[in-house]
């Protein structure tokens, strides 16, 4: 008898429909070889669907993500689809919000055969992990700032009680990096703290909890600064944990390390629940063309993987997270046949192929 998960999926909006199928299909075929299955679940949302209903987030698929054991997440958004206020269609925030995802965790991985615009050393390697708070920060206020004719006001949140979590997480990460000989065991605050009395006490709290893991490094680094040694020394990073709007940017900019977005998997974890999404958006100038890099939702899907057999202690899931990153690695640094994001000629369906090849080889 297979364990069977639920999992939900949101296809969104432009490419998103495109890029999820070949990872469901991926997943599918894991799962025929094992112990395990999926039982998937299509969960309509996005901005698509609220121009044809007036609604972004139906409560039946917001009921269905809460009950599943995993959310898969694609694309979501289109710029010519927005709120009366003008601030564009994101259902995923709204699930983040929702279901408490506190941690964004967002990998940093370049590895050799892998096109990047760093000068890397020859055998040098980035992996490091950068965790976003993804509940509060300046992303609190979302859609209800004070605007008026003359000024305009947006409020940061940071609270003792998600914070803590939050710094719990990156600690235990880092220790789980560490044992498994990816990471040095550090865990980086990344504030403002020498100009917001906020982030002063964001630091205050992450120094609280870095008691609790004496095995462990904590320090610190202004997001600034933090902006300039993502380009100059990533390979100095293990685990990097930051405020909603901070980790917003960061992110981007560690996906253009790695070579772009089309690359950049992500996770949003709470204490029960979990999404799994690319770091990119809906780019509904290429939808229908086939051309989509479907990578960062795969690799998104390999996180999820890992995810549920870290919580569940299944081996064969975990195993199976670590197979597809590699298949998908593989396929980047081979340099054939990629999409036209990665400087080739390639497409979604082929990508797709070629993964599940070098999986079931």
């Amino acid at each position: 008898m297979k364990t069977k998960f639920d999992i939900a999926v949101f296809d969104g909006d432009g490419i998103g429909p495109e890029i999820m199928r070949p990872t469901v299909d991926i997943l599918g075929a894991l799962a025929d070889a094992r112990s395990y299955d999926f039982v998937f679940t299509d969960c309509p949302a996005g901005a698509a669907h609220f121009a044809q209903t007036g609604e972004s987030l139906p409560q039946a698929s917001m009921d269905a993500a809460r009950r599943s054991d995993g959310i898969l997440l694609s694309a979501m958004g289109l710029p010519s689809v927005r709120y009366d206020d003008g601030t564009e269609i994101s259902p995923q925030i709204e699930l983040r919000k929702a279901l408490t995802l506190f941690a964004g965790v967002r990998p940093v991985r370049v590895f050799p055969g892998q096109r990047t615009p760093l000068n890397m050393r020859q055998g040098r390697e980035v992996d490091f992990i950068l965790i976003r708070e993804s509940t509060e920060g300046l992303f609190y206020s979302q859609g209800n700032g004070e605007v008026t004719q003359d000024e305009a006001r947006e409020t940061l949140l940071i609270t003792r009680d998600i914070s803590e979590k939050l710094f719990k997480f990156a600690f235990k990460l880092a220790a789980d990096r560490k044992a498994k000989g990816r990471g040095r065991g550090r865990v980086t605050c990344v504030d403002k703290a020498n100009v917001f009395r906020a982030f002063a006490f964001f630091r205050e709290i992450f120094d609280g909890i870095a008691q609790d893991f004496p095995d462990l490094a904590a320090d610190h680094a202004y997001v600034d600064a933090t902006a300039l040694w993502m380009v100059q020394k990533p390979w100095d990073f293990d685990v990097l944990v930051t405020e909603n709007m901070f980790g917003d940017i960061l992110s981007d900019l560690g996906a253009g390390l790695m070579g772009g977005l089309g690359v950049a998997p992500s996770a949003d974890i709470g204490l029960n629940n979990a999404v799994f999404q690319p770091c990119h958006g809906s780019a509904p100038d290429i939808a229908g063309q086939g051309s989509a890099n479907p990578m960062a939702m795969i690799l998104s899907a390999a996180m999820m993987l890992d995810w549920l057999g870290t919580k569940h202690d299944n081996v064969e899931m975990m195993e199976d997270g670590a197979r597809l990153q590699r298949a998908v690695e593989d396929v980047i640094s081979q340099g054939e046949g990629l999409t036209p994001d990665l400087g080739g000629t390639g497409t979604t369906q082929s990508i797709g192929a070629a993964i599940k090849a070098k999986l079931l080889s």
